[in-house]
């Protein structure tokens, strides 16, 4: 039977592939130790859990909640942005709580895409960025490029040879999967090249309180005038350690904020109300939970860093976010991120996710996520120590799994 058309336009979900060889090594009773999905191990903090449970007892929360979120959720946003970021919002007309990061970005791309629309978007990225837009019959021009001193002329390009003119532009800073982190001083040349050229930045901050070296990442609305061209997407999943909570936020252009919330409206009836107000009380906190949070992916990272370096695969330590960006060791790189992945699963009993999952400029690289603890991440590191060190005794015995079909 013929597939429907927008199913057809999404390719076989790379990750998929990895988490069937999980379950099956899992089956066998191997220990895998899970370095792919960036899914947060550590506990919510009990404060939030504690309100929470105290908010629930009451049946009149029960009920079908707001869409766009509680006042008083909305309101905690604004105060958290104006503290951290020095930037007012109207929790009224410029913030609107979203399921998730990648629900708003879903949404978002639903509310402003007409079909043929082109969307400018860097390659590798997380997946929602460009499959989004995709999915609502956009066309992905792809960036590969840093935030640097390339990213303008990369821009320029793209303008020059889309047709029609791109109508967004994706930022993800501090990056998922690739961890680099944008400046304010490059933020700004963005904002003056979306102004000039009319085009709207969606840019994706999931990751602005996991930093490790240096200042905090900036936000885009820092900029002067950015509001009049962008909207921000946050989350509570890994700044709180509530990933099953589903709960972020998308803030900014007014016009934007609203599609958005006109689009929700129509497809659910928001978070679950306690859910809503125990959030509200972690972002009115006083920052101590974000800061236990950091300092533990802090001491995970100098762990991996240290550890994987040890074992003979040399990683670059990641300034943010909670994954590391590793090059596949040289005798393997002709193999793809995907079948060595299933390498690592095969005979180190370790997963990561493959960075062609990512964009195919990503197949160089896997991404390895900080969510195991640090007695994991050495055991990890020895069991890669001892495949690299068979894999070089024994090469024609490694063979990848497609292989073996």
């Amino acid at each position: 039977m013929e597939e429907f058309h927008k199913v057809r336009r999404l390719p076989p979900y790379v990750f998929e592939q990895v988490n069937r060889l999980k379950a099956s090594a899992r089956s066998r009773g191997a220990d895998i130790i899970d370095l792919g999905m960036g899914n947060p191990d550590l506990p919510t903090p009990k404060a939030i859990v504690d309100k929470l449970c105290e908010v629930v007892r009451d049946p009149r929360t029960h009920r079908y909640s707001s869409s766009r979120g509680i006042p008083g959720l909305r309101r905690a946003q604004a105060n958290y942005y104006a503290r951290r970021f020095g930037v007012k919002l109207d929790p009224d007309t410029q913030v609107v709580a979203t399921l998730g990061s990648k629900e708003g970005f879903a949404n978002m791309a639903q509310a402003i895409t007409a079909p043929g629309d082109v969307i400018l978007c860097p390659n590798p990225t997380y997946p929602i960025h460009a499959f989004g837009f995709i999915m609502s019959g956009g066309v992905i021009r792809s960036l590969q490029v840093e935030p640097d001193d390339g990213f303008i002329p990369a821009l320029e390009r793209g303008i020059r040879h889309s047709i029609p003119k791109p109508l967004a532009l994706i930022l993800n800073y501090p990056s998922n999967p690739t961890a680099q982190v944008a400046s304010l001083d490059f933020y700004k040349e963005v904002v003056a090249f979306a102004k000039k050229n009319d085009i709207i930045i969606l840019s994706d901050l999931a990751y602005s309180e996991i930093y490790f070296d240096g200042n905090p990442p900036p936000s885009v609305l820092q900029v002067q005038g950015a509001i009049d061209v962008a909207v921000e997407f946050t989350s509570m999943s890994k700044t709180f350690s509530m990933p099953g909570w589903r709960m972020g936020f998308a803030v900014g252009n007014e016009r934007l904020i609203s599609a958005l919330t006109r689009v929700k409206s129509y497809l659910d009836y928001g978070a679950f109300t306690p859910i809503q107000v125990a959030a509200a009380h972690a972002l009115n906190g006083d920052g101590a939970d974000i800061a236990e949070v950091r300092d533990i992916y802090h001491k995970r990272r100098d762990v991996m860093v240290d550890a994987f370096r040890r074992a003979g695969w040399v990683i670059p330590a990641p300034a943010a976010s909670m994954f590391a960006w590793a090059p596949i060791p040289e005798p393997f790189k002709h193999l793809g991120s995907l079948e060595f992945s299933k390498l690592l699963i095969e005979h180190a009993d370790v997963a990561v996710a493959p960075g062609v999952g990512f964009g195919e400029h990503g197949d160089d690289h896997v991404r390895i996520a900080l969510v195991e603890n640090e007695h994991r991440i050495r055991q990890a590191a020895r069991n890669i120590k001892r495949f690299l060190a068979s894999s070089a005794k024994q090469p024609n015995n490694v063979v990848p799994l497609a292989a073996h079909r």
